[in-house]
């Protein structure tokens, strides 16, 4: 089950950098032109959110304010500091952190997308079977610190390729592939075992 989460993020890397910026600068230009970078990558920040917030409400309210972060931080971003998505997750990222301050809980449970699209598991077996790895794979995550949930939701929920991940933590990509590629590793073993 946790192998087969590193399948679910799709290869994003034929994006080109040049139509981020072209994207980036029109959207200086003309705050209407914004709404094609929304809609980019709305759906990613809205997953990544729900993974730091307690409900759908929450995580839409949280989707709302780093968007209107991005729109205000715009004239600042720059290319040559990191791509797009990583400095928009940063955003993300920090508008997360001062909602839990705010709120002074911390979400401990996170589904991290493992969430059944209707009919997708119309076989009452599967839907047993599914229920229970998705029980299991959520007591692991629980029992993960923080950092480390963090570091999941970047990659699973906000689909952030590992550069980006690293751009948004500060760390090193290598740095970054290694703890990912152990905390996966770690994850199965125990999700293997039954942990």
């Amino acid at each position: 089950m946790i192998a087969s989460l590193a399948g679910v993020v799709a290869d994003r890397r034929g994006v080109a950098a040049d139509e981020e910026a072209c994207l980036v600068d029109a959207a200086r230009e003309s705050i209407a032109l914004f709404d094609v970078l929304y809609q980019r990558y709305r759906d990613r920040v809205y997953r990544y959110a729900r993974t730091r917030t307690a409900d759908d409400e929450d995580a839409a309210d949280l989707t709302q304010q780093v968007f209107l972060r991005a729109i205000d931080a715009l004239p600042q971003y720059s290319a040559r500091r990191g791509p797009f998505p990583a400095w928009l997750f940063g955003i993300a990222r920090n508008a997360a952190t001062d909602l839990l301050r705010r709120q002074r809980h911390r979400q401990t449970e996170s589904d991290f997308g493992l969430v059944a699209l209707p009919g997708q598991f119309d076989d009452p077996i599967a839907r047993v079977v599914r229920s229970e790895a998705i029980r299991d794979v959520r007591r692991l995550l629980a029992s993960l610190d923080p950092a480390k949930r963090e570091l999941l939701a970047l990659r699973y929920a906000a689909e952030l390729t590992i550069p980006e991940i690293a751009a948004v933590t500060g760390k090193s990509v290598a740095a970054t592939s290694k703890q990912l590629s152990r905390l996966l590793q770690k994850l199965q073993e125990q999700y293997d075992a039954g942990a």
